[in-house]
Formats: structure tokens, sequence, C-alpha cells
């Protein structure tokens, strides 16, 4: 007799989400997760063999095997961007405010701002910082 293949947990939206870590915790997972996916992907594309890619990313083999085969549980971000870069690859990070974020929030920022602002003048800066940095070597 078949058993039934019945799933115990359905994950409704990220994965990630769904196994009780901070959020900080499953971003850098999905950075990671993200990171490697387009490293493997270009791997793939150039077609490196394990030899080509212990050379171009300055790695042991073992390191290079664990890359290949997604074991990067203790590698960082900073490698997996180290890597990217010694492949060529353009990296770019975009950060967006969830859905749920206070707008609180944005006005408690604008104020500190606008307080700072309204400050500096009192102390008797004026411009920028270039600006006062050339004013103090000219002077």
């Amino acid at each position: 007799m078949k058993s039934e293949n019945k799933p115990s947990h359905i994950t409704k939206g990220d994965v990630f989400d769904d196994l009780g870590l901070s959020r900080s915790e499953a971003s850098a997972l999905k950075v990671k997760a993200t990171l490697l996916d387009a490293i493997l992907r270009e791997i793939e594309k150039r077609g490196y063999t394990q030899s080509q890619l212990v050379e171009i990313l300055d790695e042991y083999q073992p390191s290079v095997s664990n890359l290949t085969r997604g074991k990067i549980a203790k590698v960082s971000v900073e490698k997996l961007l180290t890597y990217s870069d010694r492949l060529r690859m353009k990296t770019t990070l975009t950060v967006h405010a969830s859905s749920g974020a206070h707008r609180n929030n944005r006005n408690d920022n604008a104020r500190t701002h606008s307080r700072l602002a309204a400050r500096s003048p009192a102390r008797g800066r004026s411009g920028s910082l270039r600006a006062r940095r050339q004013a103090a070597t000219i002077g």
C-alpha cells in the first residue's frame, strides 16, 4: 500500500520567514541565497571547471567544491561578495521598507533632521563640510 505524501506544513510567503528566525537572520540568509544563486548561474554560464575556479577565486579546492555544491553555511556574505567580484560580477543591494512599516518613524526622522538643520547655524557653521575644510586649509 502506498502512503500519500502530505505536507506537514504549508509555507505562505517566504520559507525563511517560516523557520522561526529573527528578521535579521532571515534577511542574511536571503542575501546569501541570492548571492549563491547568482554566482552559480555565472559559473555555469561561463562553463568554469573547479580547477579554473580555484585560480579565479583564489580558494582551496575543497572550498570551491563546497561552493559549487551549495554548501555555504559557514561562508560569510562578505566572502560571497568577494567571489562575485572575482568573477567580475556587478552586485547591487536594494533595501525597501516593509509594507507594515510605521509611518511615525518617517515623521520622527524628519523632525530629527529638522532639529539638526536648525542647530547648525547656531553653532556658527555655514556651507558644506567640504567648503569648511577648504576654508580651514586656505585660511
